[in-house]
């Protein structure tokens, strides 16, 4: 083969990668569960993961994976009441119209429904039928933190969790001396994170006190909406209560 078709065949297989709706976006084309977008992604993160956001509507990879759950898993269910830690707007969007009952909450922002400290949530014991909770537990104490969300959810409850993980390390990985933000960039991957999550997450969710399910993507799909091969959502069930015959 030629030197000349050489380069003529890798022009025509990156000119396959342009986004024809905006030439300067070079990628493989991905689509979007939640806005229908189809093209190329943008990369996003502190060391940016390629084909991470929809350029559409900004969703990354833990909310088109959430979408997906949403179309396959029947969670919440109708008539829920709901409770929003840090919210996103992209879950906002696909979780508000399902629920009787959608309340937000954040310890430090102005636009949620109500300031609560996750560590020590100010509502009553039984108050919501699900709960979201996606990148927060990596900031906080998480273990009083599964603890509160067990204690005000009701009886056959559901937490939906999302954290990042290291599914190679038996254990998570913190270390309370390292509080400088640079350092915990290095250790923990983000300033404001306190741990990096091993597979024992699932033991600490399971010692709140929740039932715990999982769900993954599979190949195909992680590579049409562009979602981290096996990135989870965990779906923590707090027990139904038995009634005496």
């Amino acid at each position: 083969m030629t030197v000349k078709l050489l380069l003529a065949n890798g022009l025509r297989k990156a000119a396959q990668r342009i986004d024809h709706r905006n030439p300067q976006r070079v990628g493989e084309p991905r689509d979007c569960p939640i806005c229908g977008y189809h093209g190329a992604f943008e990369p996003f993160g502190v060391i940016p993961r390629p084909d991470a956001m929809c350029p559409n509507c900004n969703a990354l990879e833990r909310h088109r994976q959430f979408k997906l759950m949403l179309d396959r898993v029947d969670l919440p269910r109708p008539g829920s009441s709901l409770l929003h830690f840090a919210p996103e707007a992209a879950i906002t969007r696909l979780v508000r119209p399902l629920c009787d009952k959608y309340v937000t909450a954040d310890l430090m922002r102005d636009d949620v429904d109500l300031n609560l400290d996750i560590e020590a949530i100010d509502l009553p014991d039984r108050s919501f039928d699900c709960v979201i909770c996606s990148h927060v537990l990596e900031h906080v104490n998480d273990i009083a933190a599964l603890k509160e969300l067990h204690r005000i959810l009701k009886p056959g409850g559901i937490a939906l969790l999302m954290v990042p993980i290291v599914e190679g390390w038996e254990t998570s990985y913190e270390d309370s001396t390292v509080t400088d933000e640079r350092d915990r960039l290095l250790h923990f991957g983000q300033r404001d994170h306190v741990r990096r999550y091993g597979r024992d997450f699932r033991d600490r969710v399971r010692q709140a006190g929740f039932e715990l399910s999982e769900f993954v993507v599979g190949g195909a799909d992680s590579v049409k909406y562009s979602i981290i091969p096996g990135i989870r959502i965990f779906i923590a069930g707090k027990p139904a209560e038995k009634h005496a015959i």
